[in-house]
């Protein structure tokens, strides 16, 4: 049975700053306490994207961190990647279920509740939900969705929801506040003038909203 989807998820990304690798962005991020950490790199070729892939899992395997590959299932399962997360237009989850096996993580983007109940009905291991705030990170086809629609998609589905989109220290309380299992950041950690300060307070808070939860469900 693979580990269950909680805490800071760090999206890995060398466009919106130029300053660190994907893999030293990982390592500040796992050092102030990431739990996930995403590689995402729509430029590399297959080659280039896999031998990250590999440099990757043995980084948050020295970490204990889980390592989800964006997109691309077959680089997941070649590099052993903990699992994959894939976008309404990428490989429907049946077909990766087929590629990863029941081991392995597969998580998939929702932007309605719709999709979200579809994606579970589907076998997915976790739903990305958003964007909730605008972002600059990815261009958007759709406006941001909301902390309503975040919240009414946490009290619909049985699985984890990683919220994402826009997320930042200041505003990461009021999307905690719906329950969700998981905060994804871009350029939160990414642009911060330290990353690995930013992805300490941002797990921080998280840890503090997750046992703030596990109390009022005791208590209800």
């Amino acid at each position: 049975m693979h580990q269950e989807i909680s805490g800071l998820c760090v999206i890995t990304d060398t466009t919106t700053q130029k300053r660190y690798t994907h893999l030293q962005l990982a390592e500040l991020a796992m050092r102030g306490g990431a739990s996930i950490i995403q590689l995402r790199d729509k430029h590399l070729s297959a080659k280039e994207l896999f031998a990250l892939a590999v440099a990757m899992r043995t980084l948050t395997m020295s970490f204990g961190r889980l390592f989800i590959v964006n997109d691309r299932a077959d680089i997941a399962l070649a590099a052993d990647a903990d699992g994959v997360h894939l976008g309404q237009t990428d490989l429907p989850i049946p077909a990766a279920r087929k590629i990863l096996g029941k081991g392995k993580i597969i998580g998939a983007t929702a932007s309605t509740l719709e999709e979200a109940l579809a994606a579970q009905q589907q076998g997915a291991d976790y739903i990305g939900f958003g964007h909730i705030f605008p972002t600059s990170s990815k261009e958007k086809p759709t406006p941001a969705r909301g902390l309503a629609a975040l919240q009414e998609v946490v009290a619909a589905v049985k699985i984890p929801v990683m919220a994402i989109g826009g997320i930042t220290l200041e505003n990461a309380a009021s999307v905690l506040e719906t329950g969700v299992q998981s905060l994804a950041v871009i350029s939160a950690v990414s642009t911060a003038e330290s990353p690995q300060e930013a992805s300490a307070k941002l797990s921080a808070l998280i840890k503090t909203y997750t046992e703030l939860h596990k109390v009022h469900r005791k208590d209800s």
